[in-house]
């Protein structure tokens, strides 16, 4: 008689923490969990900021955090590290998402390419002129930049609230649209608002960019390569110079 040395995997017993995790798994796996996430914050935040005379919820968005290494620290609000930190990544997510249908997608010919690329120009330029027209000579009339940006994060969870029942289609042109005009806003904000950009930042920035580009080319795919000329390098760079890294 020959005996396996394989034995049959014994079927998990749920435990009392699976059952309790269920719901919320189940949420998650919805395509519409992140707008359902979003619009509860917005609901919160709006709350809050209106509650009393604000100032807790102030206070809250503008504690310190640091991050300190020997004689090198790094200390910003907790609002600024969502912005130039999470948004960066948040922005790198989507880069990897609109790539995808460059290289072999809706966005694969430059037919395809220019609708989102002609209308995300255009929702830059039509608020400046419309925002400019209003305030001719008047006290915020350099303030012309600011309406050019959208929320893209708010645009694209809102999206997702509608499932499968929108196109692919649809929801890359608007993808590409958001991304397209908000980094035409950053640059324009970065470069026309920004009165003490450190040129040289700016040019390690590049110096790690050409290295990532050299890494992609030469078929490196080590993730830890990536994170820390990235991370380490690209994205402190820009930070440091006074430049917006979500560019």
């Amino acid at each position: 008689m020959i005996h396996s040395k394989f034995q049959p995997i014994e079927p998990h017993t749920p435990q009392p923490i699976d059952t309790m995790l269920a719901p919320f798994r189940a949420f998650f796996r919805k395509e519409a969990s992140a707008g359902i996430l979003l619009i509860i914050a917005t609901l919160v935040a709006m709350i809050w900021a209106n509650f009393g005379d604000g100032h807790a919820y102030d206070h809250f968005w503008h504690t310190p955090l640091s991050i300190t290494l020997g004689n090198f620290s790094l200390s910003y609000s907790l609002q600024h590290w969502i912005n130039d930190g999470l948004m960066a990544m948040f922005f790198f997510v989507v880069g990897l998402e609109i790539k995808r249908e460059v290289m072999a997608g809706e966005l694969s010919t430059l037919r395809k390419a220019s609708l989102p690329l002609v209308a995300a120009i255009g929702g830059m330029i039509v608020p400046a002129l419309l925002y400019a027209l209003f305030n001719v000579n008047g006290p915020g009339s350099s303030g012309w930049g600011i309406p050019m940006a959208t929320d893209i994060a708010f645009a694209l969870g809102v999206l997702t609230l509608f499932g499968n029942s929108i196109p692919l289609a649809l929801k890359v042109f608007l993808a590409a649209l958001a991304i397209g005009d908000d980094l035409g806003a950053v640059l324009v904000i970065a470069f026309f608002y920004s009165s003490n950009i450190n040129f040289l930042d700016l040019i390690f920035g590049g110096g790690f960019l050409t290295v990532l580009l050299v890494c992609n080319f030469i078929g490196v795919r080590s993730p830890f390569v990536y994170a820390l000329f990235g991370i380490g390098g690209l994205w402190l760079a820009f930070l440091l110079s006074g430049v917006h890294p979500t560019v």
